[in-house]
């Protein structure tokens, strides 16, 4: 369940769409009336506000907010108001362009892979084929070496069967083969691959448990046990975690985006945006559970200004 309060009587995009452009003329932007917009908006009527404003005005609602805003406010404003696919699209390419090719930027590919369902896995590998004219595994192929590279290019082509369907027989026998491959410490052997790109979430959960009670260890603890902390390891470790609580996943990017000597506003951000419509409250349960403090104080207390406000909103507060 995702966070998002959309009022009870929304205004059409249209009038949504005027409201915008009010905002952003005089003096000065009105950046509360954008948070208490956009921030309430869902992305179906996000989408109708995009298309009415160009309609409107013949410009680019996007590129008005580009020009008026600025800092992390903005960049969170945009990617809110991007289409989800194309949203993601753009963070992937981002990661992939990125000088750095460590944990930090290409678990958003793992994101996008094994946290997302397999059909908006699929809108999101067109939108990067519109948006850049390559596909997003030709971009991973050039820009990810081995055998990181082959693990996710493998994780982004995969479309999962999405029913609760599974067969305790062959997850058991699968465990044996994750169990191999870590063993034997040929973390992107053919098996492995295999089992963690094409198999539904719910299969995989039942894997991962044989693993457990056959082994006496996690798979993601036998991985860390037997291989350490290296980039494939990790990697790895990031794609069992989005499989099996993504909620988990995002609860802990943001709490490593807001730990230490100041905010990784990249992170906190797209934790936020890609959640927010999704499983939020899931993802607060879970920071709360993990980290024995709430999830919406340690955005409040590590953000501020519109920034703050704007995900504030996101996150159900009432600005």
């Amino acid at each position: 369940m995702g966070t998002l309060r959309v009022p009870e009587v929304v205004p059409s995009p249209v009038e949504d769409s005027e409201t915008l452009m009010k905002a952003f003329k005089g003096w000065g932007t009105d950046e509360k009336a954008i948070i208490r917009l956009l921030g309430q908006r869902n992305a179906s009527q996000r989408k109708k506000i995009r298309e009415a404003y160009q309609q409107l005005y013949n410009k680019s609602l996007i590129d008005d907010l580009n020009s008026e805003l600025s800092g992390d406010f903005r960049k969170a404003v945009i990617l809110w108001t991007y289409d989800p696919p194309e949203r993601d699209a753009r963070l992937a390419n981002e990661a992939l362009k990125s000088r750095r090719k460590n944990l930090k930027e290409l678990q958003v590919i793992v994101e996008i892979a094994c946290a997302s369902s397999p059909d908006h896995l699929i809108a999101v590998r067109q939108a990067y084929c519109s948006l850049f004219d390559c596909s997003l595994e030709e971009d991973i192929t050039k820009n990810v070496s081995l055998p990181v590279q082959k693990i996710l290019v493998n994780m982004v082509s995969s479309y999962r069967y999405d029913k609760e369907v599974v067969d305790n027989s062959i997850a058991n026998l699968e465990a044996a083969k994750l169990r191999e491959s870590i063993r034997t410490k040929k973390l992107d052997r053919d098996d492995l691959v295999f089992i963690l790109s094409t198999r539904n979430i719910y299969q995989l959960g039942a894997c991962f448990e044989c693993y457990k009670q056959n082994y006496g260890y996690s798979i993601d603890k036998d991985i860390a046990k037997s291989w350490g902390r290296g980039l494939l390891e990790s990697i790895l470790k990031v794609i069992i975690r989005c499989i099996q609580s993504p909620e988990k996943h995002f609860a802990e990017v943001v709490k490593d985006s807001v730990v230490g000597f100041g905010t990784d506003e990249n992170s906190l951000t797209r934790a936020i945006v890609m959640r927010a419509e999704i499983d939020m409250m899931k993802v607060r349960g879970e920071y709360n559970i993990m980290y024995k403090t709430s999830l919406d104080y340690a955005v409040e207390d590590d953000t501020s200004g519109d920034y703050k406000d704007f995900l504030m909103t996101l996150l159900g507060a009432k600005i």
